[in-house]
């Protein structure tokens, strides 16, 4: 290959040069990824029961109520063993469908719907009015290789009276199950088991709860 003589350049021919080898330079470097979208999640399709077995007394379902932890959609986790268990995190690049509240809503009325008619609160004449607050839901890890989805309820039932309410019961439930693998899918997973353990848990409690009799009942609120 012939050299090129530097005393025989112009200014203009040292830009030409310049940009040659900043081109090829570039061209040697590896091109950034692009930003990698987070993994959206939910508890997957649920078991619908036939109509048959609906036979319970109808129930109203207040939504879900959490604390401010758990408005978002994260998918969090709390390191037990590291002493940051009541911090918890949020996985990078992993998110719920929806706030869990709603998620754990979602699916106890899908469960309960398999015992009895199920309303929103005010839609009919429900002798029962259940009302649950989501008080823990998330992957706990005890050591770097052992985790499980931890879910917990606290779930209250009134019977809404022509005068007032009265309370028939309240009733803490949880439920902790192994993570399939120590990440998010596994954490994933883990939840999803324990809030259907927590649901039927909370299934069987209610079915033992006395029914007010339909003239005790207040009748449904008109707008």
């Amino acid at each position: 290959m012939k050299s090129i003589d530097s005393r025989s350049l112009t200014p203009r021919s040292f830009g030409v040069l310049a940009g040659v080898f900043l081109l090829a330079a570039c061209g040697s470097l590896p091109l950034p990824d692009k930003p990698q979208r987070p993994m959206v999640y939910d508890f997957g399709p649920g078991l619908a029961a036939p109509v048959s077995a609906v036979s319970g007394a109808p129930l109203a379902l207040a939504p879900v109520e959490a604390p401010a932890t758990l408005e978002g959609q994260a998918v969090t986790y709390r390191l037990i063993y590291t002493g940051a268990g009541q911090q918890p995190q949020p996985y990078a690049l992993a998110r719920w469908s929806m706030s869990p509240a709603q998620l754990v809503g979602q699916r106890l009325r899908e469960t309960l719907a398999a015992q009895r008619p199920v309303v929103g609160v005010g839609e009919g004449l429900a002798g029962l009015e259940l009302r649950v607050q989501l008080e823990e839901f998330s992957h706990v890890f005890d050591a770097p290789g052992v985790s499980y989805g931890l879910v917990r309820i606290r779930a209250t039932a009134v019977a809404p009276l022509v005068r007032g309410e009265r309370l028939l019961g309240q009733h803490t439930f949880s439920a902790r199950k192994p993570a399939p693998s120590h990440d998010a899918p596994g954490g994933v997973s883990a939840l999803t088991q324990a809030t259907d353990d927590v649901a039927q848990q909370l299934m069987q409690w209610l079915a033992q709860l006395p029914v007010p009799t339909r003239a005790e009942v207040a009748p449904a609120k008109r707008e």
